[in-house]
């Protein structure tokens, strides 16, 4: 089992970055296909991005080419650098992780796991 903790949600302007991190608890963290999420008032949670075992990505296009996604095994956590944020990316985003093979590029659905969010807001 795996316990996910988010942080780095914030205020900030359009136009402005954020970092987000997702530390995981667990010894097999390198087992697991990442993803994040997120949801705003009164829509559905989307995914963001997804990132498998070695490093395979996908983006969803109202984000490709301003967010990245990455991982650090060896500190068990999953970054999410948001660049160019528009006052639509307001939502709360969340992490969550899956167990995965190795042949498996990303998972877009069917995640076991999940933290439990945190706020951007992105507004002047």
């Amino acid at each position: 089992q795996v316990q996910l903790v988010e942080s780095g949600g914030s205020l900030v302007q359009p136009g402005g970055s954020l970092r987000l991190s997702c530390a995981a608890s667990g010894r097999t963290f390198r087992n697991y296909a990442m993803g994040w999420f997120r949801q705003a008032p009164g829509k559905e949670r989307d995914i963001v991005a997804a990132i498998g075992r070695i490093g395979s990505t996908y983006y969803a296009d109202s984000v490709k080419g301003r967010f990245t996604i990455s991982r650090d095994n060896a500190k068990n956590t999953v970054y999410l650098q948001m660049n160019s944020l528009k006052p639509e990316d307001t939502a709360v985003y969340y992490c969550a992780a899956r167990p995965s093979s190795a042949s498996i590029n990303y998972y877009l659905t069917g995640y076991d796991y999940w933290g439990q969010g945190t706020q951007v807001t992105v507004s002047s």
